[in-house]
């Protein structure tokens, strides 16, 4: 896209968000003062599973500070990513599409690679960079007033499609990359993925200071100078991704702590765990200090789930009682921690057992604050508001189904390029290299040992067609045979 191209789609885009705003009472930028607006805080953990907190059943890790957290807030039991890898997810939270629609289906990296000819499908040729014709909900954040940052990970796109060009007022080391080489300072090197690779705007720190520690510094001086008006603050841990480094003192007590019998028995993921928890707490206490938790909406979630492979000869978590992990779609791969204050609304110690996904936020935090966004965009978001059940969690959501579509190969070979829809408690698992079809009742299998496909062959089949219609209304990339695998 030329520099000339790029400078008529943002105008575009001001044009298009900034005349809603003006036409929306209350919300022009003569009308009401954008300081009623409440503050937003997106915590993002990268690959925590769903057990991996104490308040969501683990057993080795300590959470102290997302327990009381937990305690304040809707806690989802059936929250779901919207794809088993990261940048899918990512991509989905800030636009409210499926990955599928985007062409997003897999991690930036694996999106520019070429294709294995071990394996048995071509995974189709994927968008590697977020489009900016995509409307983020930061952009819609900017055009209402407000202040807008990003802090950490970001993993959607090239230097031209930085924060910076998405919505984002700050970026604070937002890059192409999906893991750093180090979580100590100065976070720089080339041993993790064999190429030099560096967080940026973390200068000046000192030997032995933590990556999570830092981020964690950087977005509470950015609330100490955005507290006065209405802020976004998207703050994108990269802890617990690999590489698996816990501060010394921590690895050293979780040895100590782990026992015979355990699910958790990685004392360096263990802590990890600890320091986001800590972090996590700093973040809460400085709502506090300002004076704006009242005023500040708060979520906490994953981007997918946790990483089961080996590091050091032990595996890094343990999902149980959820299938697999991380790269595929059992629920292991999907199913996340899911916590949202919205201060005098959200009741202290609920828990919502109604299944959710990260295409939800957008059109949630466009309810939360009154926001109505850009008309075009929104005809294609898939989500819907969370603002229902975050009122009475008892409550239901008018959606019967949700969908993941995963064309592509992971690091173990539990499953390949795979799909899956849920209703109600049942979800349905399609293999896309030969067809076959698993059927689970989650309400009575949430390990999904029991595939009931072949004992109810007319509820597989209608999940079936509802999975692929759905594929066709996003338009959805399907993986192809692979000629040289066959010969």
């Amino acid at each position: 896209m030329t520099e000339m191209n790029l400078v008529r789609r943002d105008f575009l885009k001001t044009l298009g968000l900034g005349s809603l705003a003006l036409g929306m009472p209350g919300r022009g930028f003569g009308a009401d003062s954008p300081k009623n607006l409440p503050n937003v805080v997106f915590i993002l953990v990268d690959d925590m599973g769903w057990s991996d907190l104490a308040c969501y059943g683990a057993d080795l890790h300590e959470t102290p500070n997302i327990d009381r957290f937990a305690s304040q807030c809707t806690r989802f039991t059936d929250a779901y990513a919207a794809s088993p890898v990261c940048t899918p997810t990512r991509a989905s939270i800030l636009t409210g599409k499926y990955p599928a629609r985007l062409h997003m289906t897999v991690w930036r990296e694996n999106s520019l690679g070429t294709p294995d000819d071990s394996k048995k499908m071509i995974p189709p040729r994927c968008v590697s960079d977020l489009p900016h014709e995509e409307i983020t909900i930061a952009e819609v954040f900017k055009q209402a007033g407000y202040q807008t940052a990003h802090v950490g990970k970001w993993h959607l796109g090239d230097a031209t499609h930085y924060p910076e060009t998405q919505g984002f007022d700050v970026n604070i080391g937002g890059t192409l990359w999906g893991a750093p080489n180090t979580y100590f300072y100065p976070y720089k090197g080339s041993d993790y993925y064999r190429e030099s690779r560096y967080v940026p705007h973390l200068e000046f720190g000192e030997p032995g200071e933590y990556l999570t520690d830092r981020l964690t510094s950087e977005a509470l001086n950015l609330m100490e100078k955005m507290h006065n008006g209405p802020f976004f603050l998207n703050l994108a841990y990269h802890t617990v991704h690999t590489p698996i480094e816990g501060k010394p003192e921590l690895v050293e007590y979780y040895k100590q702590k782990i026992k015979e019998g355990m699910r958790h028995q990685h004392p360096g993921y263990a802590a990890m765990v600890r320091s986001l928890d800590e972090n996590v707490g700093r973040v809460l206490a400085k709502l506090d200090a300002l004076g704006i938790a009242d005023n500040t909406v708060v979520i906490l979630f994953s981007d997918n789930g946790g990483y089961i492979n080996k590091k050091d000869g032990i595996p890094v978590t343990d999902n149980s009682p959820l299938r697999s992990g991380k790269g595929c779609l059992y629920e292991g791969g999907i199913r996340e921690p899911l916590m949202i204050r919205w201060p005098g609304v959200t009741r202290p110690e609920s828990v919502c057992q109604e299944p959710v996904c990260s295409i939800d936020f957008y059109p949630t935090l466009l309810e939360i604050t009154g926001l109505s966004g850009d008309p075009k965009h929104n005809r294609d978001v898939d989500g819907t508001s969370l603002v229902p059940v975050l009122r009475d969690p008892n409550s239901s959501l008018n959606r019967e189904t949700l969908c993941w579509h995963y064309p592509h190969y992971y690091f173990f070979p539990e499953t390949g390029p795979v799909g899956a829809i849920r209703q109600g408690d049942w979800k349905l698992v399609e293999h896309f290299e030969d067809g076959k079809l698993e059927l689970f009742n989650l309400k009575d299998d949430l390990q999904e040992q029991n595939d009931l496909a072949d004992r109810l062959p007319s509820k597989a089949t209608s999940l079936h067609k509802a999975l692929v219609k759905w594929r066709e209304d996003v338009n959805a990339q399907m993986p192809e045979a692979n000629p040289k695998a066959q010969k």
